[in-house]
């Protein structure tokens, strides 16, 4: 008879989710699921809405991304309207996408998962955390703190708030960026910058000691999709979606309207969350990945000198494309660099303050799509409207997920290398955390639930018996 551990819930990742391991008489892994275990509601909420409301209701979302999901809430909202924002919006619009994508990846890199990197997989819980980060590295950890306040110090000056700003709408954005903001921001780019480059260096220092969590941390083909310039530069804010296989070869170029003929989601019993795949390979042939690893293997060049240079390197050690689902760390660090590159480059535009920011139509299309890179991946908004500009239908498609099936596979990789059963080493439990926290997953994006968070393993013989428990249950 079978045995079966039970992760719930997964830590340190955004939202709640239980990972269930399937062993069989000898202790070795048979299986592994990754469970989503709270509910999405917010497509049924969007029903009944005007599409105006969109960006600020979608922006409530999730709290670490909302500006992702206001932003291509916008843009589905310029397809429903059949207009083309001013320069300065897009711009602005970018701007932001920037600084979002640079908060959230300093979060992940600096808070969630820096104490498995530095302290170590096997460090004991009550030190592997941020708080023994800054004990243990007091600089670094400041470093870290320090780029997230900077991404979300530009968000709030372009949007008026840190958090679920309602600055972007269909059509533009609502308020432009000053010259006294601008000077603020570009005055603390150095600083950033100069911290970017310490943590690579410290990262790529400490490779050599990961040779097994990047051979063991979900190594796998996949194929990858990721938004693409028409240049092949890193994109983030375009039209274009990309889809290539494990050896690099495109399989697919399309207009993000068109996403539905190749993006197929499905659903899991075990999961809350959407599963997606390549519509044209089907399952399990069109499972891919989305976010910065995925970025990286589509793109030819991140337009960012410096940036370009880690690129060019990263190739060097892991042949493009990379399937090593540990390098998603790499990629957010390279990405945490392109974008302050890319800020630094945008900040002294003065077309950036200026006041016409907005096209304004009635709907005249009764649907429209938009897409936007978040910094977990490609998010989709698509929304049917009546001729009121009423939303009669909504649906999202996460980054998360998109990258559902990978995440289980990287798990079913991590505990098949590592679990031995029936008992259960706690650093062993963590490499199977961290086996998750490499893809940063957002769950609050694509499901919604509210409870208590808590963290409670058992392990059952094949008689069904219970013979270790590990953690403790948070009080309701």
């Amino acid at each position: 008879m079978s045995q079966r551990i039970v992760i719930d819930p997964v830590s340190r990742i955004e939202g709640h989710a239980k990972i269930t391991l399937h062993l069989d008489e000898d202790g070795q892994v048979t299986d592994a699921r990754f469970h989503v275990t709270e509910f999405r509601g917010f497509e049924k909420f969007l029903e009944g809405r005007p599409l105006f409301e969109m960006p600020g209701i979608t922006s409530r979302v999730c709290g670490i991304c909302p500006i992702s999901h206001a932003l291509v809430s916008a843009k589905a909202g310029d397809r429903v309207l059949s207009i083309t924002p001013p320069p300065a919006a897009v711009k602005l619009r970018r701007l932001v996408n920037l600084a979002q994508i640079l908060q959230s990846h300093a979060l992940s890199l600096f808070h969630l998962s820096a104490p498995d990197l530095l302290l170590g997989f096997d460090a004991p819980p009550e030190r592997r955390n941020v708080f023994g980060l800054i004990a243990a590295e007091p600089e670094y950890a400041r470093g870290g703190i320090r780029l997230r306040q900077l991404g979300q110090r530009i968000i709030e000056l372009c949007t008026g708030r840190k958090i679920h700003g309602s600055w972007a709408v269909p059509g533009g954005v609502m308020a432009p960026l000053g010259e006294e903001a601008r000077r603020e921001i570009a005055a603390r780019l150095p600083e950033a910058q100069a911290f970017a480059r310490v943590a690579m260096q410290r990262w790529k220092a400490l490779l050599d000691g990961f040779r097994d969590e990047i051979e063991g941390f979900g190594r796998f083909p996949t194929l990858f999709l990721a938004l693409a310039g028409p240049d092949g530069n890193w994109e983030h804010e375009g039209d274009t979606v990309r889809v290539i296989d494990a050896e690099g070869k495109v399989l697919a170029e399309f207009a993000a309207e068109d996403y539905a003929r190749y993006i197929e989601e499905s659903v899991d019993p075990g999961s809350f969350m959407k599963p997606a795949f390549f519509r044209p390979l089907g399952f399990p042939d069109g499972v891919y990945r989305v976010g910065p690893l995925a970025r990286l293997n589509i793109c030819r060049r991140m337009d960012a000198p410096e940036a370009d240079r880690e690129l060019v390197e990263f190739r060097q050690r892991f042949p493009p494309p990379a399937t090593s689902s540990f390098l998603y760390h790499h990629a957010r660090l390279i990405e945490v660099i392109a974008c302050i590159e890319h800020i630094g480059r945008m900040i002294d535009d003065a077309e950036l303050g200026t006041d016409r920011l907005r096209a304004r139509a009635r709907a005249n299309r009764p649907e429209g799509v938009g897409a936007g890179e978040a910094p977990r991946g490609t998010l989709f908004h698509h929304y049917h409207v009546d001729e009121s500009g009423v939303v009669e239908k909504a649906n999202l498609v996460i980054a998360t997920a998109q990258n559902h099936a990978a995440i289980n596979r990287a798990v079913r990789d991590v505990a098949r290398r590592h679990v031995r059963g029936p008992h259960i080493p706690e650093g062993t439990l963590n490499r199977i955390e961290a086996s998750v926290r490499a893809f940063d997953p957002c769950l609050s994006c694509s499901t919604h639930a509210d409870g208590h968070l808590d963290l409670v393993v058992e392990l059952f013989d094949a008689a069904g018996e219970l013979v270790d428990r590990a953690g403790q249950r948070a009080p309701a």
